[in-house]
């Protein structure tokens, strides 16, 4: 049986959540840096209150598991959470839900040994210390292939050479993850493995910290590592396994990041309308315009469509398909995110004139944040291709020169089934 309704029990939940959000949380955008800069004493005195608020509602870093103080939800809850606190860019911290220390987590969960849990994973689950993932380098974004940044075993210890890029939030984290090579010449997806590292290991510099317009601080820094000594023991998972590590983060938080996106995409469609029905031009409201009507019934479209895309996706997930088994819808939904985003931010804007342009609006700044995500996690094009690859890798050739769905064969077929003679 199909259904798209909610659980009553839960429904309350999204909407004490909508309410919340709306009401505490999107103020924070306003007067607070960075949302990963908990060092701030401002985000001590105004972020942590609405974290015990969310903690005594049981509604908590949800993604994770009870053994971990979690609540399990699986990903179809989790999307329809994110998609109400993604509404604000301190939503997901507020909620003990944030990239990457999500993802790093669960890497650290399903890798770290106890005393590495211990140290690492429960003060990050408690949000006392956040972290940096780092993998892109200089010379190489989009194919982790041509990473250089090597590991050396010397001993007991492994020593990380080597230049990492766009390293998110590297100067607030108390510990990296990083994806080295440590067998250059394995074949290809077994040259890597990853590595846990205390921010305060000797050898590791920011070179600098770069941003992009909208960001309150610049956090996505080029780091250089020299001889940065680790023990063996830092190694998450077996050598050569990065590959396989990294994709414990991927699935699920792609659908996390997108159900955000849609909520930011959301906001801009309601702006987008409430400035139809407030303007008049040429003796008229706006939302009588025809071209005015076109963009909001395109961008409501959209809205639905890539909304169920997601939807499906995660509930998928929760059936108990795997990364593999769901890599075309979840690279289906990546395709998507960026230009859902870009083109309603886009109205909103040209919707509002010049306004719509001005520092006092957000729609330049979700504009530039629709090519961020759209290259984040791996660039829009390259999830294309693996949706054409998995669609298909399913399909069978033509036995001959031409398709067996010629009319002229078809109708053949039809005749010699239903035994009908004479001309065809």
């Amino acid at each position: 049986m199909w259904s798209f309704e909610t659980d009553p029990d839960f429904q309350q939940e999204l909407d004490w959540i909508d309410q919340f959000v709306r009401n505490e949380v999107e103020p924070l955008d306003h007067v607070l840096g960075s949302q990963w800069n908990i060092h701030d004493p401002e985000f001590q005195r105004l972020v942590r209150p609405l974290q015990k608020q969310v903690q005594e509602r049981g509604l908590w870093a949800c993604h994770l598991g009870p053994e971990l103080g979690g609540k399990g939800y699986g990903q179809l809850k989790l999307a329809l959470m994110n998609e109400k606190f993604g509404r604000s860019r301190f939503g997901p911290i507020v909620f003990g839900s944030q990239a990457p220390d999500t993802g790093n987590a669960e890497i650290l969960a399903h890798y770290g040994t106890p005393e590495q849990k211990k140290r690492f994973l429960d003060p990050l689950l408690d949000n006392e210390i956040v972290s940096c993932f780092t993998m892109t380098e200089p010379q190489g974004g989009a194919d982790p292939l041509v990473l250089e940044a090597s590991a050396v075993r010397e001993g007991d210890e492994w020593v990380i050479n080597g230049e990492k890029w766009f390293a998110s939030n590297a100067r607030f984290a108390s510990f990296f993850i990083i994806m080295a090579v440590t067998d250059p010449d394995a074949s290809p997806y077994r040259r890597m493995s990853m590595f846990i590292v205390p921010a305060d290991t000797p050898g590791i510099e920011i070179v600098r910290n770069y941003g992009f317009y909208g960001e309150p601080e610049d956090t996505h820094a080029h780091l250089r590592w020299t001889n940065v000594r680790v023990p063996a023991e830092n190694m998450l998972g077996e050598q050569g396994d990065a590959f396989v590590v990294a994709q414990v983060r991927l699935g699920g938080g792609r659908m996390h990041h997108a159900m955000r996106t849609l909520a930011q995409a959301t906001r801009a469609f309601d702006m987008m309308c409430e400035r139809a029905v407030s303007r008049f031009t040429k003796g008229e409201q706006l939302a009588k315009k025809q071209m005015v009507q076109e963009k909001i019934a395109d961008s409501w479209v959209e809205l639905r469509q890539f909304r169920l895309l997601i939807l499906e996706t995660a509930w998928l997930l929760d059936q108990g398909h795997d990364y593999k088994a769901t890599r075309k819808n979840i690279a289906a939904v990546k395709t998507v995110m960026p230009r859902i985003l870009n083109d309603i931010a886009a109205r909103a804007l040209q919707i509002h004139g010049s306004l719509g342009i001005s520092h006092d609006m957000p729609f330049a700044e979700w504009i530039i944040n629709s090519f961020h995500v759209g290259l984040a996690d791996g660039p829009t094009e390259v999830h294309k291709v693996t949706v054409a690859r998995e669609v298909l890798k399913e399909v069978q050739p033509a036995k001959g020169p031409f398709p067996d769905y010629l009319k002229s064969e078809q109708t053949r077929r039809a005749r010699e089934k239903f035994g009908l003679k004479g001309e065809e």
